[in-house]
């Protein structure tokens, strides 16, 4: 499982013109699977996302948590995370766990992310649909966390 975290002020994911998901500041996670995922990695970096202290304490130190900021998340599929580019000129999805099996450890991560956050503070964009992200990344401060 791989998960690209960027610390946000602000971030919305959009389908068509309708607005899907929106939040103020958290993260945005862009989230991909392999067929080896399972619950046990789903659940360890969900833990591990809500814990990460990221956010500038009072003397501008990174001590702070999701949690202690009453942050959000935003989530967003993305199984372009597993692309492979090392050979030829068009990448191979061949490592991204397939699409049934991408959408259950999804909704699984959610809902791990739900169980430790408050209501209203998880906002996600539509497994497999084509979305436009727009964010104000705060920093920027960007981090890959893989398990």
């Amino acid at each position: 499982m791989r998960v690209v975290l960027q610390r946000v002020s602000k971030a919305t994911v959009t389908i068509q013109t309708k607005i899907k998901g929106e939040i103020g500041v958290g993260y945005l996670l862009l989230v991909g699977f392999t067929a080896k995922d399972g619950p046990s990695e789903v659940k360890w970096l969900a833990e591990k996302i809500v814990g990460l202290r990221v956010f500038n304490d009072e003397q501008g130190k990174k001590n702070k948590s999701l949690e202690d900021v009453e942050g959000s998340v935003l989530v967003v599929s993305q199984f372009t995370l597993y692309g492979d580019a090392s050979k030829g000129r068009r990448p191979s999805f061949i490592d991204a766990a397939p699409g049934d099996k991408a959408k259950v450890l999804y909704d699984y991560f959610i809902s791990c992310l739900c169980e430790r956050l408050t209501a209203g503070r998880v906002a996600t964009g539509e497994f497999g649909a084509m979305m436009n992200v727009n964010i104000v990344n705060q920093g920027p401060f960007t981090l890959v966390l893989e398990k």
